[in-house]
């Protein structure tokens, strides 16, 4: 688990990170929309760097911040931008969410998180992979309270979070003004229940694209859908 792991364009080192490259990470980064106006991204929770580098590929935005609470995954984050081909666009800040919103002046036309999923009271003896899995660190009404003040006036923030947490997060992104564009409801196989919902909200209260995305038909036997959001970045794909 802690060989780097190669991408088309770029390679990830993740020896000193709690939490390896998962599907959750990769989907969000191929997934979310980049248009030509983001000019600044923020990666909330960077982990390894992996959505912060799929960012850098994916768009010409100037900016491409990471944020990281943890000092291994900082320091691994920092080594893999600066690995790669885009270093001089993309920076690592070593400090918590809740630290850098007070601190930072500036804002950003995108924020992206895949951020600690586990609420439930059940801890290992790992302290670390503790951090980048429960929410302890990062509730979910802090990023979604923080991302305002964060965003810009046209911003929209991107997150994947388990299915049964969205009724709940999109009730608290509605009291502070975010609202849903698009919501893409993520199956293991076409039969499995519903695990994860990626979101991106924003200010604007549009009509809402909803749609489900399936990632296997059998074992190994990836969608077209899958395949063709992942095919810029999986080697196999």
């Amino acid at each position: 688990m802690n060989k780097p792991f190669k991408f088309k364009q770029f390679t990830v080192k993740q020896d000193q990170c709690a939490m390896k490259i998962g599907t959750d990470g990769v989907l969000l980064g191929a997934w979310v929309p980049i248009s030509n106006e983001v000019t600044s991204v923020l990666d909330i929770g960077a982990g390894t760097g992996v959505i912060a580098l799929m960012a850098a590929q994916r768009s010409n935005a100037e900016l491409i911040d990471a944020l990281e609470i943890d000092e291994g995954a900082y320091e691994q984050a920092v080594d893999n931008f600066e690995a790669s081909p885009w270093g001089d666009r993309l920076f690592c800040y070593h400090a918590s969410f809740q630290e850098f919103v007070q601190e930072i002046e500036d804002t950003y036309d995108l924020l992206i998180s895949n951020p600690p999923f586990y609420a439930e009271d059940y801890k290992s003896a790992n302290a670390e992979r503790d951090l980048a899995r429960f929410q302890d660190a990062l509730p979910l009404d802090h990023l979604i309270i923080g991302a305002v003040k964060l965003l810009s006036e046209q911003g929209k923030l991107a997150l994947i979070i388990p299915f049964k947490e969205e009724e709940q997060l999109l009730a608290i992104a509605k009291q502070v003004g975010l609202f849903p564009e698009k919501i893409t409801r993520v199956k293991g196989t076409p039969t499995s229940e519903v695990k994860r919902s990626m979101l991106l909200l924003g200010f604007k209260e549009n009509d809402m694209v909803i749609n489900e995305l399936v990632i296997e038909n059998a074992r190994h036997q990836y969608t077209d859908e899958y395949s063709d959001l992942t095919k810029e970045f999986y080697l196999k794909m």
